[in-house]
């Protein structure tokens, strides 16, 4: 997995790349943790990842539970796979999915 952070003014971009699964997961919290403080509006661009596991679902939860009261977060481009793992666990109706 490669997640590549864009910054903007009013936003961070995070484009991952690959498969967000127990492995990588950590690499991902890590991120977000790091650039908690700079961050008002998260967004996750999924365009290219391939899986998620239960792990990766742990970040985005957590992500989204640390951001609620600062700021906001949404996921775009997510894929058929990704989008049906995001409905079979109910997630596709408590995050932003664009």
């Amino acid at each position: 997995m490669t997640i590549e952070i864009k910054k903007s003014a009013d936003e961070t971009v995070l484009e991952v790349t690959g498969r967000l699964d127990t492995i990588t997961a950590p690499a991902l919290d890590k991120t977000i943790n790091e650039n908690l403080d700079e961050i008002r509006n998260l967004i996750l661009d999924f365009k290219s990842l391939e899986y998620i596991s239960s792990a990766g679902l742990r970040v985005l939860l957590s992500a989204q539970k640390k951001l609620q009261s600062v700021g906001t977060m949404k996921l775009k481009n997510v894929c058929e796979a990704v989008m049906e793992v995001f409905e079979i666990t109910g997630f596709a109706d408590i995050l932003t999915i664009e």
